[in-house]
């Protein structure tokens, strides 16, 4: 087996601003958490929120309504939950939805009209343009139901909640939270303008502005280690200076390229490693070590927001890397400490991919694991794996990620 969970990340000095928030109150003599009007006596290790599932019931449909549930069962059985953590673990039960002016911070207005054209159909019982139920006039061959619009956007209202329970237990404590939005649907491949792959609004894009609008945090580092390439995010920010987006997906050869590195006063602001089929751990350990800490270092963000897609594993079916559960473990250890370095702990993930329930549930409780330091537990669930395992492409990992550095001085 090989490299399941070197604990190695580079520890890095740091100058963060802290910002006042119009959502928070703060007292700096009592130095307790008000959020949303509950006060937390402690500062908690991990606080996470768990948006409605969506109303999707078709087999073989990747965002399925059971996908939430299996993740929720594998946090409860390793005892990963309030109940068995007490104030070191924390559940939102936040029923926020983003508001129109967060969605229209990233989607055009057209977009929006055209989704919830879909929806009334859908409510309205009318035929589809095809004859299954999936619409392909929606790119993506999307799955509409009369639901669809609104679970969105308590999806994306998920998100901004962790945002500010983050931006306000920073002000407080230096080992402020990680926050984990557990969303449908995942947010990959949503355009400006259509939707794609199963996804509907930007979530981790419309958080990143948030940060920006309401907390006057900006500048953001969003890393994405889903094993796609992140269509939309790119799309977004790709002329903006202040959001640094570093994606490292599969090379699949003709989007997501080393040379799309942003434009205008943008230019350098993205950065796209695609990586040979077959990496795994040790590419993405090296990815960490070599690109995603300088790259961080070098931006200096004022939040990390993470599209954290576990569809990289080896025995994923929608993806072609071999990464394990330990990988997964050791990036969100390591993303932690960049958050911790950089940026007063301001750091929230956000749900993305992956369709082997069994996979994503263990490796969602592992990242859980790595935010509260507890040993990861990767080896023994990856025995029944170890024969999924082969070399990897090394001299080809190696070059994309001189390339990568070249490209961007680092």
């Amino acid at each position: 087996m090989k490299n399941l969970h070197r604990h190695h990340y580079h520890k890095i000095r740091s100058g963060s601003r802290l910002f006042l928030s119009a959502r928070t109150n703060y007292s700096a003599a009592s130095s307790k958490l008000v959020v949303g009007g509950k006060t937390y006596e402690d500062i908690p290790k991990v606080v996470y929120n768990i948006a409605p599932p969506m109303d999707h019931k078709k087999e073989l449909y990747v965002e399925h309504n059971t996908r939430l549930p299996s993740i929720l069962s594998a946090l409860e059985k390793a005892k990963l939950t309030p109940e068995f953590r007490g104030s070191e673990i924390v559940q939102l039960n936040s029923s926020r939805k983003a508001t129109l002016k967060d969605i229209q911070s990233v989607h055009y207005s057209n977009y929006l009209s055209i989704l919830k054209k879909f929806v009334e159909d859908a409510k309205s019982g009318k035929p589809k343009p095809k004859s299954s139920d999936l619409t392909f006039a929606m790119q993506g061959f999307q799955y509409v139901t009369a639901t669809s619009y609104e679970v969105s956007l308590a999806a994306a209202g998920s998100g901004l909640s962790l945002v500010d329970f983050a931006v306000a237990a920073s002000k407080i404590n230096e080992n402020c939270p990680v926050g984990f939005a557990l969303m449908p649907p995942p947010m990959h491949h949503v355009l400006r303008t259509e939707s794609g792959g199963c996804c509907y609004f930007e979530n981790a894009g419309i958080a990143a502005r948030y940060a920006q609008r309401v907390h006057g945090l900006n500048r953001v580092l969003i890393i994405d280690f889903d094993v796609h390439y992140l269509s939309h995010t790119n799309d977004a920010f790709y002329d903006d200076p202040d959001i640094f987006v570093l994606s490292t997906h599969w090379d699949e050869g003709y989007h997501g390229k080393f040379d799309d590195t942003g434009s205008g006063r943008g230019e350098g602001a993205t950065l796209n490693l695609p990586l040979p089929e077959g990496s795994g751990d040790i590419a993405m350990q090296s990815v960490f070590d070599e690109v995603i800490v300088p790259c961080a270092q070098k931006f200096k963000p004022d939040i990390i927001i993470v599209s954290a897609g576990y569809d990289g594993h080896v025995v994923d079916p929608t993806g072609s890397f071999q990464l394990t559960t330990g990988t997964y473990f050791t990036l969100a250890s390591g993303i932690k400490q960049l958050a911790k370095d950089l940026c007063g702990g301001r750091c929230v993930f956000f749900l993305e991919g992956g369709e082997s329930e069994g996979v994503v549930s263990f490796s969602v409780a592992e990242s859980f694991r790595a935010f509260v330091g507890e040993q990861s537990m990767a080896p023994e669930f990856e025995k029944k794996y170890a024969f999924f395992l082969h070399d990897e492409p090394i001299n080809k990992v190696k070059q994309a990620i001189q390339r990568t550095k070249h490209l961007h001085s680092i």
